[in-house]
């Protein structure tokens, strides 16, 4: 390798390093990048998602920020939406046999996965597929042949399948398939690079030994750390309610994001922004001196966030209101009016109503632990009558005025 070959391949290698929690192998990344450099070929770097839930949060665009890494260094990235493989459900992780889904349901899904990747992707510099496009042709005879490239105990070297066996917990067929179809993902495209969650390397490494099978050279594999949730200990997940989502307005991103943890914050800003390293070093230098508050860190932390999901001038909002209604404890400005016809209003269904809390038993809840506010003073009579423009707050950051007609 040349110089200046060994030179760019340096410098490709550290922004790639950036956040990854294991690169298989390493060696054969860099001889890789070298040869990509030399021919003037850019790698082809692939992302399964399979289309099981609708929404994206912050968690889910780990990968998808080390994606457009590698967009930003001139690679092609081919993005697979598991339309077939999404039928079956990824096992990873799980103790018990996933519930299929449906075409239908698999389909609604990639169209709402489409339109929130691309808030972090270059549309134009990425290439989508849908599996069913190479995976729906294959008859028996190919499916038979690609099972036959795995062994079952090979299989059970994976924790999940290893713990459900020796549980006595029923494993389905077509789970065995999984992997497999996902590896044969990487064959039809002939991927240099598949990235993954942590939790997807057994699933890499079948894409890389499907390919020497079929006579390819092998791709790598990249893995990405869980993020933590807001809560700082669990992986953020909708379920926990731990989670910030790319999609929600940006005042509720900057007061979940000023909720994570101290500990959280330089791990956020090289997962999931896009600010230099250099930059990030030298923020986390400071506050280890005390030269910087955590505070405003991570005020920075999640204007970059909201900055990349909506945009600069939303972010500087967001941070204006937060300021005021938490610094100095006031009611801001700019809350939503509602105008309500009614004469009578029960204040749990109002607040049900309105999405500031999920049903009306749980904004009984909410008025007994304090946690509702009428102008400014806690409410903790659900049948409290209420008046024309008077300002109602759940928590700390859902706030409606009310006007009555």
């Amino acid at each position: 390798m040349s110089k200046n070959v060994d030179i760019k391949v340096k410098e490709q290698m550290q922004l790639i390093r950036r956040g990854v929690a294991e690169i298989i192998p390493e060696e054969e990344l860099q001889q890789k990048l070298g040869q990509s450099i030399k021919e003037k070929r850019p790698l082809r770097v692939k992302l399964g998602l399979d289309p099981t839930a609708p929404d994206i949060h912050l968690g889910h665009t780990v990968v998808l920020n080390k994606l457009r890494q590698f967009q930003d260094l001139g690679h092609e990235v081919h993005l697979i939406i598991g339309d077939f493989t999404g039928r079956i459900g990824d096992p990873s992780g799980k103790s018990e046999t996933r519930k299929q889904l449906s075409e239908e349901e698999v389909e609604a899904n990639a169209a709402t996965y489409k339109e929130q990747i691309f808030k972090v992707l270059d549309p134009e510099k990425t290439i989508i597929h849908f599996n069913s496009e190479w995976l729906m042709p294959l008859n028996l005879v190919d499916v038979l042949n690609l099972a036959g490239k795995y062994t079952v105990a090979r299989m059970l070297e994976r924790d999940d399948f290893d713990k459900r066996y020796k549980e006595g917990l029923p494993i389905g067929i077509h789970e065995f398939m999984y992997p497999l179809m996902q590896g044969y993902d990487s064959v039809a495209l002939k991927a240099d690079v598949e990235l993954g969650g942590t939790d997807q390397k057994f699933n890499l490494l079948v894409g890389r030994n499907l390919q020497k099978e079929y006579g390819l050279q092998p791709q790598l594999a990249l893995t990405m750390p869980i993020l933590e949730g807001t809560d700082g200990v669990q992986k953020m997940s909708k379920s926990l309610g731990n989670y910030i989502g790319v999609n929600e307005d940006a005042y509720e991103m900057f007061g979940k994001t000023m909720s994570i943890t101290d500990e959280l914050i330089i791990r956020y800003f090289e997962l999931v922004t896009r600010v230099e390293q250099a930059e990030i070093d030298k923020m986390e230098k400071g506050m280890q001196t005390g030269a910087l508050n955590p505070r405003d860190v991570k005020m920075r932390l999640a204007r970059e966030i909201i900055t990349i999901y909506h945009n600069e001038k939303e972010a500087l909002k967001a941070q204006e209101r937060f300021l005021l209604v938490f610094s100095q404890r006031d009611i801001p400005e700019d809350i939503p009016e509602v105008v309500v016809n009614e004469k009578e209003i029960w204040l749990p269904k109002f607040l049900q109503e309105q999405g500031m809390v999920d049903s009306t038993s749980d904004g009984r809840r909410m008025i007994k632990q304090g946690a509702v506010k009428l102008n400014g003073e806690k409410c903790k009579d659900e049948n409290v009558v209420v008046e024309d423009e008077m300002v109602i707050q759940v928590g700390k950051r859902k706030f409606v005025k009310l006007l009555l007609k």
